[in-house]
């Protein structure tokens, strides 16, 4: 059978390790996607230390996936070979349970969660649900998408559900991994934008991602 890399945590609190492992085959409703970058992310730790209840270890961790179809099982309805897609956390429901009856997949209670519950993508192919897909443009370099589909749609969509309308002004502190994204969205989506973090160090690039205001927490009281 052929070979891939992936990187897994064989225990928690395990170190990573490098291996071999054979490429997985998409089961009915599956694809199998070839992976052209994955992001890190903080929630990673989670698989890492074994601090989410359930993992069944080895695992591979990895939920800012982005990559190309590059097989599709049996009833998988529109998706093709060759499609760019990426997938985060969110990566599969089961479509009986009470939340999903309800439309509300998120929390099912039998939720897949890539890199978590289910291998992710710290490996050169990995297996997921059709449901956890979402289409990446052609346009979009993969090192760019693959955080938009955890982190960017974390920021994404705490703004588009906060109530707030431009030209209302928004706070974003820490300007992070998240926070980088917070200041881009918020200000191309017309709000008046104040970035903060900590010291002057983070000034350039919050202004350069179009904050309009910067405010140093050390510096005196942020309110």
């Amino acid at each position: 059978m052929p070979k891939m890399r992936a990187v897994e945590v064989p225990s928690a609190k395990a170190p990573f390790r490098l291996v071999e492992r054979e490429i997985p085959q998409p089961g009915p409703r599956e694809v199998r996607i070839k992976v052209q970058a994955c992001g890190l992310c903080h929630s990673d730790s989670l698989t890492k230390e074994g601090i989410w209840p359930g993992i069944v270890y080895p695992r591979v961790p990895g939920h800012e996936i982005a990559g190309v179809i590059d097989a599709v099982g049996e009833a998988v309805p529109e998706w093709r070979p060759g499609q760019r897609v990426g997938v985060g956390w969110f990566g599969g429901n089961c479509g009986y349970c009470e939340p999903c009856r309800h439309g509300d997949f998120i929390t099912c209670r039998n939720l897949k969660i890539t890199g978590v519950l289910e291998d992710g993508g710290y490996a050169d192919y990995v297996v997921v649900p059709f449901e956890a897909l979402a289409r990446i443009p052609y346009e979009l370099k993969p090192v760019e998408a693959a955080p938009l589909v955890c982190a960017g749609v974390t920021t994404f969509n705490s703004l588009r559900n906060a109530g707030a309308r431009p030209p209302d002004l928004i706070a974003v502190l820490g300007i992070g991994g998240l926070g980088h994204l917070g200041v881009q969205f918020a200000a191309k989506m017309g709000f008046r934008t104040v970035a903060i973090a900590r010291g002057q160090d983070k000034e350039p690039l919050a202004r350069k991602l179009g904050a309009h205001h910067y405010i140093d927490s050390q510096a005196g009281n942020v309110a």
